[in-house]
């Protein structure tokens, strides 16, 4: 006989089992959903993708494919760059992916195990600009730059990509640099006063990842009359004297100078290879390789206070060349040859390598400040020359470390260097080379500049 309450509890048992059947039955079906999602409906990882339509968000992947090819070894050249990632079932060999993130930005030589959650896929965007959108009174020395979001490559940003126009479409003349998410253009000379330029970087500026801006980014400026004006640095007494060292200066005869020597606080036997004659007064000597005057610490006052002086003046020169705020950092990323530069502060955290020739083109009263941190390097038979009527007494090259031109190499300006510069056979300098240590030449020329 069943009773009441077996009846009861019989109902319970029913209806929890067929509760657990539905749920069963749910997550098969879900589960059978979700691998269709990939596939176009086919769940075995055998199949193909052929199914997949193209409202799919693996439409762009090659229909030839199989799932069990989708693996950290393939590459991502068959993806089509305006799909997202949105769709991708997390269980699938892509979970890694970040399912918010796009394809825009996915360099298609990129492999399938690069891709993380903590990927970022964004186009560059143009943050700041300098001068100012609708800036006035803009000196006519400025230069033009803007900062972008993302590292860019510097081989998408030059004159054909970043521009500068006045009047009816007017290109202006420049070099551009890239360092430090930042691009510049530099006029070649001064910008004309009173007028209204156009700057814009093109969507053929490319971030590192190959992705290009959204649109072009342009703005608008005026100069005004005034003009910047960047002073050269003070060499004081320093001046002269066309080479200037503290322990010894060196030649391999028969070299050629146009200048004082001086050395100081270290004395004249330390001044080797010119066959010194000292002169009646002992206050200085001379030599058959130097078409001036050779003054050492040891010889008769005023010289050693003369001396004392100068080599403070230098240091003082030294410390001013690296005070100086830079324009630009790490142009070609310390090699520069074969580049033409525009006048301007150029810093480098590392040496400085030129490799080829290179040129400064500006004025007579244009400056240029060259502070490198490590090395200068000058390889054997590279040039560096003046165009535009600039000036080597305008031209000053700051180096923490050693200054080594290779032979019959060719520099223009003036060397401030911390440690020893080295000049081999043939090598040359229009300007002045000033060391905290020693200067050892070789069959060189070295001129001092003009005043």
């Amino acid at each position: 006989m069943v009773t009441r309450t077996q009846i009861h509890f019989g109902t319970k048992f029913v209806k929890a089992t067929l509760a657990r059947t539905a749920t069963a039955a749910l997550l098969l079906l879900l589960a059978v959903a979700c691998a269709d999602s990939v596939v176009g409906g086919q769940g075995d990882v055998g199949d193909t993708l052929a199914g997949v339509d193209t409202t799919d968000t693996l439409a762009g992947v090659d229909t030839t494919d199989t799932l069990a090819s989708l693996d950290t070894t393939d590459t991502l050249a068959g993806l089509d760059t305006t799909d997202t990632l949105a769709s991708l079932d997390t269980t699938d060999t892509l979970a890694g992916v970040d399912t918010t993130d796009t394809l825009a930005s996915l360099d298609t030589t990129d492999t399938l195990a690069s891709l993380d959650t903590t990927d970022t896929l964004t186009v560059p965007v143009a943050l700041v600009n300098a001068p100012l959108q609708g800036a006035f009174d803009v000196p006519t020395f400025a230069n033009v730059s803007v900062v972008f979001s993302e590292a860019m490559d510097p081989a998408t940003l030059d004159g054909s990509t970043f521009t500068l126009t006045h009047g009816a479409a007017i290109a202006v003349p420049g070099l551009v640099t890239y360092a430090d998410l930042t691009a510049v253009f530099w006029p070649t000379a001064d910008l004309p006063a009173n007028t209204a330029f156009t700057a814009t970087v093109t969507t053929g500026a490319q971030s590192a990842s190959g992705i290009a801006l959204a649109a072009n980014h342009s703005w608008t400026f005026t100069t005004g009359t005034a003009v910047a004006v960047r002073l050269p640095v003070d060499l004081g007494t320093a001046g002269n004297y066309v080479i200037l060292a503290k322990s010894g200066i060196s030649t391999v005869p028969t070299s050629a100078i146009t200048g004082n020597l001086a050395l100081s606080p270290a004395a004249a036997t330390l001044i080797t290879g010119f066959s010194l004659v000292i002169d009646g007064t002992n206050v200085f000597s001379t030599s058959a390789q130097v078409t001036g005057k050779v003054y050492a610490a040891n010889y008769a006052v005023p010289t050693p206070a003369n001396l004392t002086l100068a080599v403070g003046d230098m240091m003082l020169a030294f410390t001013d060349a690296a005070g100086r705020a830079p324009d630009v950092t790490e142009v070609g990323a310390g090699s520069i040859g074969g580049k033409t530069l525009v006048p301007g502060v150029y810093k480098w955290g590392t040496g400085l390598l030129i490799p080829s020739n290179i040129t400064l083109t500006g004025s007579a009263t244009d400056v240029w400040i060259f502070q490198i941190a490590k090395n200068l390097t000058v390889s054997s038979g590279a040039q560096v020359t003046l165009a535009g009527g600039a000036l080597p007494k305008n031209v000053f090259w700051q180096v923490a470390g050693l200054v080594e031109l290779g032979t019959t190499a060719h520099l223009e300006g003036v060397v401030l260097c911390k440690t020893a510069i080295t000049l081999s056979t043939g090598a040359s300098v229009n300007g002045r080379l000033m060391a905290q240590t020693a200067v050892n030449i070789a069959k060189s020329t070295v001129v001092q500049p003009a005043l």
